[in-house]
């Protein structure tokens, strides 16, 4: 099975919650894929081919669900691991990004010792939205003087154009919406 295949055999697993978190969303909910141990082993057989030729010395995962795919990807391309939380999460000096969402804004940490300057880094999240997580995160990691050598997503909503906000850095999505 050729590796196209082999993502739109992913689908299936990925269920639609309709008014989610508000009324006229269309939640992607990737948990069922996590719950089939074949379905997630096959998501992370995948996103090791479609990152493993990047040189990268960090992988970032963005809380919660980037937790779980990054530091999976992390292991199987043999580099560290970075958390990226919630304000707050985080034991040690951490450094801080805010950004603007639909009605206000939030922010997110990451340990200030967790990136060294000059480090190339992939950034890790389920799915990419509008981008303004990611693009957040991706200008906490070159604050630090690091450089993000692409971003990668489980799940891409292509219609809402998140790919748009990452400055024309490279994006490699598994499944297309």
């Amino acid at each position: 099975m050729d590796f196209n295949a082999r993502v739109e055999a992913l689908k299936p697993w990925i269920r639609d919650v309709p008014d989610f978190p508000k009324p006229g969303i269309l939640f992607k909910d990737i948990t069922t894929l996590l719950k089939e141990p074949r379905a997630y082993r096959q998501t992370m057989d995948l996103l090791t081919v479609l990152c493993g030729d990047l040189a990268i010395d960090k992988v970032v995962g963005i809380e919660s669900r980037g937790f779980i795919f990054g530091a999976a990807l992390a292991d199987r391309l043999n580099v560290g691991f970075v958390p990226v939380r919630k304000v707050g999460k985080l034991p040690s000096k951490t450094v801080r990004t805010s950004y603007d969402l639909e009605y206000g804004t939030d922010s997110v940490e990451m340990h200030a010792d967790g990136i060294d300057k000059g480090e190339t880094v992939l950034l890790v999240d389920d799915v990419i939205a509008t981008g303004g997580t990611a693009a957040a995160v991706g200008g906490l990691v070159e604050s630090v003087g690091a450089t993000v050598a692409a971003y990668a997503f489980v799940v891409e909503l292509s219609f809402l154009k998140g790919r748009e906000r990452l400055g024309g850095r490279p994006v490699r999505s598994l499944i297309m919406y």
